[in-house]
């Protein structure tokens, strides 16, 4: 399955999961409110929708042929994994627990952006969507992603320069106080940014997991791991250390949970900080290593016996 049939798939997924991912909660319920499950129409009717067609497309694959049958049982693995990390996200009670405490909002981004987004990458779900659809309508939906304009913006929104400056605009943009608290007072909003998060860790994951061929590629994923680890260091470097509160939304609701405003925001600096960190630098290393095991398969050793 080609890059814009994989792109298109999960940014119409993900905008369906996030349109109505987050609904603001009222602080006068206490704060026991804030540890319901979320069950949003729309986000429950786009996860069954997916699983539905993954199940029914992997069913029919397998069927047709056996051929990387175990390559298609490890991109299921992944998509599953991706999807619950979806779940956990959107409807478990880290989404109502968003609205009143900044670091589980916090928590919350990072699951989508460092467990979803590269899960959903490796699983590659639309080539298996597609299989549950009619033969017809895989014919169509093939000939639409094969437009120049669409191919086009495509190889542009997979440069890797181009990948890793829209991560960087989300990530930053929406964390300007003015950004921020908007989108928790507007639940539109709100959706555009967990829309806007995911999308573009789409994109990141799938330049550093699916690299252009060749060792320039490789380069380029770990510099984009590497730099990315370091701005999003920064970022939770200054929630962190900030010597007063960014968000003033949270300034009442932390102290339902026994926190003020700024041990709530150090909490959630601290949660892009470290593990954040930690998830990219595994990450470089292991391309880092996927790369040195090509260079040395392609490349025998000095003292190898020439192949007669």
């Amino acid at each position: 399955m080609t890059g814009p049939h994989l792109f298109i798939g999960l940014c119409l997924w993900a905008c369906a999961s996030t349109a109505a991912a987050h609904s603001a909660l009222d602080p006068a319920t206490g704060g026991t409110a804030a540890l319901r499950w979320s069950f949003e129409p729309l986000v429950i009717a786009a996860m069954l929708l997916s699983l539905g067609l993954y199940v029914a497309g992997f069913a029919r694959l397998r069927q047709r042929t056996r051929l990387g049958r175990v390559h298609r049982l490890y991109s299921a693995a992944a998509f599953v994994a991706g999807w619950l990390a979806l779940g956990v996200a959107f409807v478990s009670p880290l989404d109502g627990l968003g609205a009143w405490l900044f670091s589980a909002h916090m928590v919350q981004h990072e699951i989508l952006m460092l467990v979803a987004a590269p899960l959903l990458v490796l699983g590659r779900p639309l080539g298996v969507w597609l299989w549950a659809l009619p033969a017809a309508a895989r014919t169509r939906i093939g000939r639409g992603v094969q437009a120049r304009s669409v191919r086009g913006a495509w190889r542009w929104l997979t440069l890797p320069a181009t990948a890793w400056g829209l991560h960087l605009v989300a990530l930053w943009g929406w964390h300007i106080p003015r950004a921020f608290e908007a989108a928790l007072v507007h639940p539109a909003l709100h959706a555009v940014q967990h829309t806007s998060f995911l999308v573009s860790a789409l994109l990141f994951w799938w330049t550093v997991l699916a690299p252009r061929a060749g060792h320039a590629g490789r380069g380029f994923a770990m510099l984009s791991l590497f730099t990315t680890m370091a701005h999003t260091g920064a970022l939770g470097a200054l929630l962190t250390l900030a010597p007063a509160p960014w968000y003033a939304s949270y300034f009442e609701s932390a102290s339902a949970f026994g926190l003020d405003a700024l041990e709530d925001q150090q909490l959630g600096g601290l949660v892009m900080w470290v593990p954040g960190g930690l998830a990219y630098l595994i990450a470089a290393l292991a391309v880092a290593a996927s790369w040195m095991a090509s260079r040395n398969t392609a490349t025998p050793g000095r003292d190898a016996l020439p192949n007669p």
